[in-house]
């Protein structure tokens, strides 16, 4: 059974930072297409960033590149996202999400496992 725990959310004042953390079971992030998405309420859940089975490849949205680091320790089976520089725009709940595919997609069905999501808040 398949199991990602994410944690490391929190409310920060802007200009601060951040960094989740998804623990993963069941599965192996080293052999895994490993994403994070967010949702806002009233809103599709989206593409935050994603890094590939290989570690090779790696891409983020727009409006987050730059601020935005996704990684992963194979030996801790676990994924994390480094948030610098948030701005209140960033407020949202953040999923940790993977599936076996090789390729690191963007979007939301091509993933088959899902956390249950940390709250970050970003104040003004």
């Amino acid at each position: 059974q398949v199991q990602l725990v994410e944690s490391g959310g929190g409310l920060v004042q802007a200009g601060g930072s951040l960094t989740l953390s998804c623990a993963a079971s069941g599965l192996t992030v080293s052999t895994s297409t490993m994403g994070w998405f967010r949702q806002t309420p009233g809103k599709e859940r989206e593409f935050v960033a994603v890094i590939s089975w290989s570690g090779s490849r790696i891409f983020y949205a727009d409006s987050v590149k730059g601020r935005f680091t996704i990684s992963r320790d194979s030996a801790k089976n676990t994924v994390y996202l480094q948030m610098n520089s948030l701005k209140p725009e960033d407020t949202a709940v953040y999923y940790c999400a993977a599936t076996p595919g090789i390729i690191p997609g963007r979007a939301r069905d091509e993933y088959r496992y899902w956390g249950q999501g940390t709250q970050v808040t970003v104040s003004s």
